[in-house]
């Protein structure tokens, strides 16, 4: 697993919000006081990052990440009943237009859920090559993910 300690602590500067604040506020305010967590806890944080996305070499859209911790790891912030799979390709989908290899999805709802995503640099590549497929490619995204538990 890539970055396992990193995470471990954004996932503990996540269960210390939730439990801070608990279930019931809009997404962007989760976003800012795990911003402050992240800061405190020595975390170099960006907040709303735009991740251009390209088709044939053509921006054709925009992302904004919620929140990219240490260049490294891109954090979706939610705040729902539960995670939905459209969660998920999100995540997926910033990774695939980044170099970022591992994403987490928090959810603050009515209990705290989250999910850690993984899609390698490396795979990014053989799926450019390997993409004639796409019913191929998105299920080999969403068996990227792996449960909270």
């Amino acid at each position: 697993m890539l970055y396992p300690e990193m995470t471990d602590k954004i996932i503990n500067s996540f269960y210390k919000v939730y439990n801070v604040l608990g279930y019931g506020f809009l997404e962007k305010v989760y976003e800012n006081a795990l911003l402050i967590e992240l800061k405190s806890a020595g975390f170099e944080v960006f907040q709303q990052q735009n991740i251009k996305v390209y088709y044939e070499n053509q921006v054709v859209g925009d992302y904004f990440a919620d929140i990219i911790v240490n260049d490294l790891i891109i954090l979706e912030i939610k705040a729902a009943e539960g995670l939905r799979d459209e969660n998920k390709a999100q995540l997926i989908n910033y990774l695939k237009a980044t170099n970022k290899e591992i994403g987490l999805l928090l959810n603050f709802g009515k209990k705290p859920d989250f999910k850690r995503a993984i899609f390698s640099n490396v795979r990014k590549e053989i799926s450019e090559i390997e993409s004639s497929n796409p019913r191929a490619s998105a299920q080999s995204a969403t068996s990227a993910f792996h449960s909270s538990g």
